[in-house]
């Protein structure tokens, strides 16, 4: 396995979505869980790879998540 990319999720307070940062060309989401986040990169991932940088082999995909959590100290 050669190639490797990242797919980041991000909070998006103002629209309360999961957003995504990407290297992989054409991969844009916006989901409410992190769980539907991760089930659309497994789908579209492989496609977009494919269709636009013509790799058809297994790839490693590094997936984070990142959020601001505000709190008050009690």
């Amino acid at each position: 396995m050669a190639h490797q990319f990242y797919v980041k999720a991000f909070w998006d307070y103002e629209a309360s979505v999961w957003c995504s940062e990407s290297d992989i060309p054409g991969l844009v989401l916006q989901t409410d869980t992190l769980e539907e986040f991760e089930d659309l990169i497994r789908h579209f991932a492989p496609d977009l790879l494919a269709t636009n940088l013509g790799i058809h082999e297994p790839v490693v995909i590094r997936f984070e998540a990142a959020r601001q959590l505000d709190l008050v100290a009690a």
